[in-house]
């Protein structure tokens, strides 16, 4: 079993590596890493220690003073060097730097100049190195106005405020989950490619962007209708979007009833993608669900019984407590990386209606189970 440790763990990309790796449990274990850890040599070098792996993602992406980046980044670079000369590491080292390698700024070329410290340090020391030259990162979770133009889109379009395009420039782009399987493919191989061009899996302009997060906003937010997704782009991007969402002040949403003098109609999902509807009766006290989707596209329509549903975000404590009646049928949608139940707390049997965007495969089920 290989150790794993992520400088960074908390950051963007850090967060889906270290969770994905967590579902590997079999195959990989992590060690622990703490920001302090840099301004600790001791703790540092005990870090460095015990890892098989170390994936450097601790870096700076924006400030005022670009000098700062670059002092940043490359010095953090040199601790981590100077840990490995210390303790005289053999370790696998997996660092991202970025397209940005040959552009005339200083977070680029500190990206760069971090990336040939530790291939010197691996051809010097005899240790194995991966320096990944990624383009563009996107996905779920990342910080506005810091990570990335989609991360900064997604909170302003999801929160009713104005994007403003400053370049409409072409970007190239890859998923954050795409990242992070060639990080763990890497890791699987012990790759030695001390510059490896990671290829993007989209390309797409800024205004082509913001027009399909405006349309989620119109479609999805507004109207609770699922929107066309047309290829795995558009996909990814739709789950992006919908974590950035305030979900517990969204949810629950109330159906539109239709009564007349024979009953009502109730209308669950206008869909405008492939998907599977299905329902269950659920007896009092008995709880479904306590696991989480990676990709899949999931609502929960309660139409009969007294449910509650929570969700919690993977690698947090915050638990999200809805509660719903069919007296007045709602529905709740589980965004991806959120552990979700639901738990019939009424006297009767619940009834519950479930669409999701793929059938269930258990060859390749995309359900993880951890208790909300």
């Amino acid at each position: 079993m290989k150790k794993i440790g992520i400088t960074g763990q908390n950051g963007f990309v850090g967060y889906h590596l270290y969770q994905t790796i967590k579902l590997y449990s079999e195959e990989f274990s992590l060690v622990v890493f703490e920001r302090s850890f840099f301004d600790d040599e001791s703790k540092l070098d005990s870090f460095v220690s015990e890892c098989d792996v170390i994936v450097h993602l601790a870096a700076l992406n924006r400030h005022n003073d670009p000098e700062v980046i670059y002092e940043i980044n490359t010095g953090l670079v040199n601790k981590l060097v100077s840990s490995l000369e210390r303790t005289q590491s053999k370790a696998h080292v997996i660092i991202s730097s970025s397209t940005q390698e040959e552009r005339d700024n200083l977070y680029g070329k500190s990206k760069k100049e971090g990336r040939l410290m530790l291939s010197q340090w691996a051809n010097k020391a005899g240790g194995t190195f991966t320096g990944m030259v990624i383009p563009n990162v996107y996905g779920p979770f990342g910080n506005p106005f810091y990570n990335s133009v989609i991360a900064t889109f997604c909170h302003q379009v999801s929160h009713g405020e104005t994007p403003n395009i400053d370049v409409d420039g072409q970007l190239k782009l890859i998923y954050v989950g795409e990242l992070v399987e060639e990080i763990i493919k890497a890791i699987r191989v012990n790759d030695n490619t001390h510059e490896m061009q990671i290829p993007h899996t989209a390309e797409a302009k800024v205004s082509e962007i913001l027009s399909l997060l405006q349309y989620y906003k119109q479609v999805y937010q507004e109207k609770g209708e699922f929107p066309s997704l047309n290829n795995a782009f558009e996909h990814k991007l739709f789950n992006t979007y919908r974590c950035y969402m305030d979900i517990k002040n969204y949810f629950p949403r109330k159906f539109i009833q239709h009564p007349d003098n024979r009953g009502a109609f109730t209308e669950i999902a206008r869909i405008g993608i492939p998907g599977q509807v299905s329902f269950s009766t659920t007896v009092p006290e008995i709880t479904r669900g306590n696991h989480f989707h990676t990709r899949k596209i999931e609502r929960f329509a309660v139409i009969k019984g007294k449910a509650l549903i929570q969700l919690r975000k993977i690698g947090t404590t915050e638990v999200h407590n809805f509660y719903l009646d069919g007296i007045e049928p709602a529905y709740v949608d589980m965004p991806i990386w959120y552990t979700h139940n639901i738990k019939n707390i009424g006297e009767d049997i619940l009834y519950t209606i479930f669409w999701i965007n793929e059938p269930y495969d258990a060859k390749d089920p995309d359900t993880w189970f951890e208790t909300v």
